[in-house]
């Protein structure tokens, strides 16, 4: 196994993909490539319609599989509100590609109906299967799909992301091997000789104490330690500091436990989700997400200096597991809320990779939404960096 990533800036199209193939074949060498993944500003949507063209021209046979990204990661870097073109590449013996595109329409009622979506798929291989996923934000209910995959695949690693570069139905483009589509989702089946493993940064870190839902219908908040939720908020506002005060009123979020076998919760065990709407009247408070009755549930805070602190602690637990081996290639998918916008400096999160991980290729895109792992379920994140990191199965 191999991988190499490549960026370029250069606004004439043909030129940056030039530019960005000729770094691929440089550091794979003679190696066969059998996966490119392709991202691309929309400076360049007159030539979307030109990428496999322009990629199967220099590699021939492989699975091409991308989108369309208001903001680009390649070799390492993150380019944001520029035109850029982004290219990682994977020489994968012994790894089965099953490339698919997946309408709104083809979706199965039933997310419980393994059978239909193992069917959707083409029923790809079982062993060390996963799944790379790129969809469009206005076309397709990404959450459904998740939830079907978890059910028909549930020892699989499903991750990527929505793609950003457009602003309305049709105006994003999806890359399957030599066909664009605009509509619906994309994505490739990884099997056999692979390892894919991931790391998910909310950037949130909690404030007051976990406590227990006590009652709740659907994603209403009734309960929290047998008391109604607002007043546990004012009580917990009151304990804050000024400057956590100020990130109350506009940074507050909710964090669901995903993991019930635990006793000591960390930031990474909880889900994040957004709080919807409160009612003075009744205390209750509506959250983004279905609750369930006995959930541990902890109020959350993000800034910039949290999510800083969040990435490079859990990066810091997956270089600390032991037998621990360095990935041999990445990705990237954060949100569009995250970067210059968030930070204030370009390549935040791809630095504090490099600085944890060492010189791993790296490639990805700026999403409108993030797909990655919590617990043993799969989500679609807001405010997200979820890495997909590849190693050969059979050396773990």
């Amino acid at each position: 196994m191999k991988w190499a990533s490549a960026i370029s800036e250069n606004p004439a199209l043909e030129l940056a993909a030039s530019e960005a193939m000729e770094v691929l074949r440089r550091e794979l060498g003679a190696a066969k490539v059998d996966l490119v993944v392709v991202f691309l500003s929309p400076h360049h949507a007159d030539g979307y319609e030109r990428i496999p063209e322009l990629i199967f021209s220099h590699f021939p046979g492989s699975a091409l599989v991308g989108c369309s990204a208001n903001g680009v990661i390649g070799a390492g870097h993150e380019v944001e509100q520029r035109p850029a073109l982004s290219l990682t590449a994977a020489s994968l013996p012994g790894v089965d590609l099953r490339l698919f595109h997946l309408g709104a329409a083809q979706l199965p009622e039933d997310a419980a109906d393994v059978d239909a979506y193992r069917a959707l798929l083409g029923k790809p291989q079982a062993r060390n299967l996963h799944f790379l996923l790129f969809a469009d934000p206005f076309t397709f209910d990404t959450s459904a799909l998740l939830v079907g995959l978890d059910a028909a695949y549930p020892d699989s690693r499903k991750i990527g992301g929505l793609a950003s570069g457009g602003q309305s139905p049709g105006s994003n483009a999806l890359y399957l091997g030599s066909q664009v589509r605009h509509r619906g989702a994309v994505g490739v089946a990884l099997s056999g000789n692979i390892s894919v493993e991931t790391i998910v940064a909310q950037g949130c870190r909690p404030i007051g104490m976990p406590m227990m839902i006590t009652r709740c219908q659907g994603n209403v908040l009734l309960e929290l330690d047998g008391k109604p939720p607002l007043r546990v908020l004012q009580q917990l506002y009151e304990s804050l500091g000024p400057q956590d005060r100020d990130l109350f009123r506009t940074s507050l979020f909710a964090g669901l436990e995903m993991k019930s076998q635990l006793v000591e919760f960390q930031p990474g065990d909880f889900l994040v989700r957004n709080l919807v709407e409160m009612d003075p009247e009744t205390g209750a408070i509506a959250i983004g997400a279905v609750l369930k009755q006995w959930q541990v549930m902890q109020f959350l805070l993000r800034d910039a200096r949290t999510a800083t602190e969040d990435l490079t602690r859990l990066l810091a637990r997956y270089c600390g597991q032991l037998g621990r081996s360095k990935p041999q290639g990445a990705l990237l998918f954060s949100c569009l809320g995250r970067g210059i916008h968030l930070f204030g400096q370009a390549d935040h999160d791809t630095n504090l990779f490099r600085q944890s991980i060492g010189s791993v290729p790296l490639g990805g895109f700026f999403c409108n939404g993030e797909i990655g792992p919590v617990g043993s379920s799969t989500f679609l994140h807001g405010y997200t960096s979820a890495f997909a990191l590849f190693a050969e199965a059979e050396r773990n």
